[in-house]
């Protein structure tokens, strides 16, 4: 038995045996081959083992995802049936009496090579379907694991360097016990889909994949950051008492699920839910939420060969809308760029993409990309309460340019004979220290601040949140963020405006009495943090914490407000 300490990103506990989630070396040697007929075979066998891995996969991704994501499947299928791949391979078998993973790496390298050197943008977008279809085909060869989430078909923790949100995706909670990485934090992608799946994680334990072999029974406790591999019999007892311990009190949050968000002395806040997918509202709907604080459109477009369809996104805004009835939905414009990049676009590399050509600046001079979305959010705006923000404001300039793109097409839209909502409001996200400076001048041209606190606080310290170096230096209660955060809201309340925070800081146990003391209207947070927080809320009075708030304001360290809060809250 032995233990690692992590950080907890999704509470639970996950009791199961290891799934390493890992590429695997797919090195070989060449050789010269006699029975080239059966070196042919062997090439046919681990094509049809493929396309068989393929046809599930995407069946999988049909049902939990949607057909837009099935079809990144569809095209990797068309790859393995293709003569004009597969014939090349099999004549290099028989001309050059090779064995079957030469070849197909032989024939594979040229085909990418002459797919990345075309100008036309589909065509050099089909060198990463034979890269991904390929590494499948020769993982078969070498009779090697080749991972595939969305097989899974036994109980289990899955084990990663790290999860990709395509990866997250493919998980099939009914069989995904839980997972723990070697990076990340509570803010990283993989944490935060893992809270939307319901499902215990542990992030950032450094060596998990190092320490765990596969099969490994394993211990996930993602209440208190805690991964034991091959437990005693004792410690399972232990912590199958602590899952259903946890359990009950789930069941306990579960009685405030059609009740209001209400403090102790009658104040009401909003407490709503940040969503990837159309299929995340179900949770949303499940954990009490009352609307949609967060809508990623990003995930419209990854895992993808190509850019989504305007059809294609308002299909999926519609289906948010209307499972969201009256409630309000928060849709944040595509936010790509940093530690989210879309193959098919190419955008060149930056030596710090975090401060670069991302979300909103992307948008503005890709144009063409954002009007589509645009178009597609406003057919769909008279199916619900739809709201809609820009990501990664820096000046007022870009707020009005973006607003006027939205503007120009709905004046198309209208003349077109389409109907479109004139009760939409236009908000942006303040995730950038110099925006929330100055928050009364934008106060004036917004109807809403969303506060994105994951951003926010690594570009106030300088700390990147996906390093664990600094992660030290990731501190949302340090008295500069409390500052800052006070300062949006109050300039959003001088003009009549409300402010949301839609960052992982809104469903912080130590962070909501600070929020609510600063006056916060709005909590957007992970659909499983609704309930948890409702009951905290009910237990707080909202008058007695605001007689705190310069105290707050004025401290030192975050250490020093995490105390005062702990002490005067009883946590």
């Amino acid at each position: 038995m032995s233990s690692l300490t992590g950080i907890a990103a999704s509470n639970g506990i996950a009791i199961a045996k290891a799934y390493k989630l890992a590429i695997p070396d797919l090195s070989f040697e060449k050789k010269n081959v006699e029975d080239t007929n059966s070196e042919v075979d062997r090439l046919t066998k681990a094509l049809d083992i493929s396309k068989s891995e393929l046809e599930k996969i995407k069946e999988h991704a049909r049902t939990s995802l949607g057909d837009e994501h099935a079809e990144i499947f569809s095209a990797h299928l068309l790859v393995l049936s293709d003569p004009e791949l597969i014939n090349p391979i099999e004549d290099k078998i028989k001309t050059d009496s090779v064995n079957a993973e030469f070849a197909l790496d032989e024939t594979a390298q040229m085909f990418i090579q002459m797919f990345e050197n075309m100008e036309n943008e589909y065509m050099r977008e089909r060198a990463a379907d034979i890269k991904d279809v390929t590494k499948r085909v020769m993982a078969h060869l070498l009779d090697v694991s080749f991972p595939n989430p969305a097989l899974i078909d036994e109980q289990v923790v899955v084990i990663a360097e790290d999860l990709t949100p395509s990866d997250t995706a493919q998980l099939n909670k009914q069989f995904v016990q839980g997972f723990t990485t070697n990076i990340g934090g509570r803010t990283s992608h993989s944490a935060i889909m893992a809270r939307s799946l319901e499902i215990p994680a542990v992030v950032g334990t450094k060596d998990v994949t190092e320490q765990v072999k596969q099969g490994d029974i394993l211990i996930v406790d993602g209440i208190d950051g805690e991964v034991i591999i091959n437990p005693s019999e004792e410690q399972v007892k232990s912590y199958q008492q602590k899952q259903e311990d946890f359990e009950k009190q789930k069941q306990e949050w579960a009685k405030l699920k059609d009740e209001p968000s209400v403090s102790k002395d009658g104040h009401h806040v909003e407490l709503v839910a940040n969503i990837g997918t159309p299929n995340d509202v179900e949770g949303v709907l499940n954990n009490g939420g009352e609307g949609v604080g967060l809508y990623r459109t990003e995930f419209l477009y990854m895992g993808k060969n190509e850019l989504p369809t305007e059809d294609e996104q308002f299909d999926a805004y519609k289906s948010v809308l209307e499972q969201m009835g009256e409630k309000p939905v928060v849709v944040r414009t595509l936010d790509i760029g940093g530690d989210k990049e879309l193959p098919y676009l190419e955008l060149p590399e930056e030596m710090n993409p975090f401060l670069g050509f991302r979300a909103i600046r992307l948008c503005l001079e890709r144009d063409d990309i954002f009007r589509t979305q645009l178009r597609a959010l406003l057919r769909a705006s008279t199916y619900g309460n739809l709201k809609i923000m820009f990501p990664m404001i820096a000046t007022l300039d870009e707020f009005r340019q973006a607003k006027a793109l939205l503007l120009e097409e709905k004046d198309k839209l209208t003349q077109e004979g389409t109907d479109v909502s004139d009760d939409i409001e236009i908000g942006i996200m303040v995730e950038i220290p110099s925006t929330a400076v100055i928050a009364r001048q934008f106060a004036k041209e917004v109807d809403f601040f969303s506060i994105g606190t994951n951003d926010l606080i690594q570009y106030t310290l300088a700390a990147d949140r996906m390093n664990e170096r600094v992660s030290y230096l990731y501190q949302p209660y340090h008295p500069a963020i409390l500052n800052l955060v006070h300062n949006v809201i109050e300039a959003a309340h001088a003009e009549g405006k409300w402010a949301g925070m839609c960052g992982e800081m809104a469903g912080d146990s130590i962070a909501i009495p600070i929020l609510l003391a600063l006056g916060l209207d709005e909590f957007s947070m992970s659909a499983t943090s609704i309930l948890p927080a409702r009951t905290q809320i009910k237990d707080l009075s909202k008058e007695e914490l605001a007689s705190y708030k310069e105290q707050l304001l004025s401290m030192n360290t975050a250490d020093d407000v995490e105390a005062f809060v702990r002490e005067k809250t009883n946590q």
